[in-house]
């Protein structure tokens, strides 16, 4: 497995990397905030900085660089395809407090990715070429890549993976569907794999890491340095210090409905200003509580309820029945079979252990 001297040192060098993914409208200042208090991961990387011509620094974006309280380091993400632009906001960032810069190349957005940034890039290695080469040449820095393993198939992967190495690239952190499969299909835990052999650097695996148990399955089938945890990070805090336990063969901490229901207090008190209209902090709050309800209860009656509140007394009313009735009742490490966070963009999740077996 590669490893990177380089690289800032993790909570623990003895054990595998763990990182926060990068979620726009998601992790901010206040959501890094939140998930160091369950327990950080060793690295947090921040929403993308738009690059455009004449594009500045998010203010918004940058407060998590400059008011990061969480005794991690932070990598400042970008998107963008103009060369220009992207070299200077790179060095721009480069002059704050950051870990390193990480380029995006993986968002399956199509309002993203038609704008032939974020995955998009993944259609045109030339134009990746182009870039990594004139970053690799502003940045003094760890220079980090997120991406998928293609566009609509994998044609270019390889082609990429060998831009990877030509260009010296610090960290890769690699989902394992394309942008076209956005989250809808099974994981190419194959294709990780086939990158971490391919690349001469650290591979940070990315895609359904929900647990303790899946995140030392995938680091075993990969041979990734690490894994990279997004939506499962919003439904459970608590995912780092667990996987951190269960790699050194302690148990995993079990988390109570009573400590959810704290959880949820801590995100509405950190994340809600006096001047967001209630309506708008419900909607905020129900953003969350699609993932953190596919714990709750097997049934899908605490997420169906959920989703019909209209004010904060309502929502939470519906939060206290579900996880305080039984406050010491286990909080499930993995989302109950057939619950899906956004059900207009997800398809149930099948078994990991499945996933890997088919992939391996």
């Amino acid at each position: 497995m590669p490893q990177s001297s380089c690289l800032p040192p993790p909570v623990n060098p003895k054990l595998d990397l763990t990182a926060l993914a990068p979620m726009q409208d998601v992790t901010d200042l206040r959501f890094m905030k939140v998930i160091a208090n369950y327990g950080s991961p060793d690295y947090f990387f921040t929403e993308y900085f738009r690059v455009y011509p004449n594009s500045g620094l998010n203010h918004d974006i940058l407060r998590s660089i400059t008011e990061n309280s969480t005794d991690r380091p932070i990598f400042a993400q970008i998107i963008g395809e103009n060369i220009p632009d992207l070299v200077r906001i790179a060095r721009e960032l480069s002059r704050y407090p950051v870990a390193g810069i990480d380029l995006n190349m993986g968002c399956p957005a199509p309002r993203i990715y038609r704008k032939n940034v974020g995955g998009g890039l993944l259609r045109d290695p030339e134009k990746v070429n182009r870039i990594l080469g004139e970053l690799r040449c502003a940045v003094d820095g760890l220079l980090t890549v997120k991406m998928r393993v293609g566009f609509e198939n994998t044609d270019s992967f390889d082609r990429i993976l060998d831009l990877i190495n030509l260009y010296d690239i610090n960290l890769l952190s690699l989902h394992g569907r394309t942008v076209k499969e956005m989250y809808h299909s099974a994981v190419h835990y194959d294709l990780i794999a086939h990158a971490v052999q391919r690349v001469k650097c650290p591979v940070l695996a990315n895609g359904n890491v929900t647990s303790a148990h899946t995140a030392a399955a995938i680091l075993s089938s990969t041979g990734a340095a690490g894994v990279m945890i997004g939506r499962s990070a919003i439904r459970n805090p608590w995912i780092f210090q667990q996987i951190r336990q269960y790699l050194s063969g302690e148990p995993v901490s079990m988390v109570t409905l009573a400590e959810v229901r704290d959880y949820i207090d801590t995100l509405h008190r950190t994340t809600s200003t006096p001047t967001i209209p209630e309506r708008a902090c419900v909607n905020r709050m129900k953003m969350y509580l699609n993932f953190i309800g596919q714990s709750v209860e097997d049934s899908g009656a605490f997420l169906s309820e959920m989703r019909l509140t209209r004010t904060e007394s309502e929502l939470f009313g519906v939060c206290d029945r579900y996880l305080l009735s039984d406050p010491d009742r286990e909080f499930a490490l993995e989302p109950y079979p057939g619950l899906v966070a956004r059900p207009s963009c997800e398809t149930p999740r099948e078994s990991i252990t499945g996933q890997i077996s088919q992939s391996a």
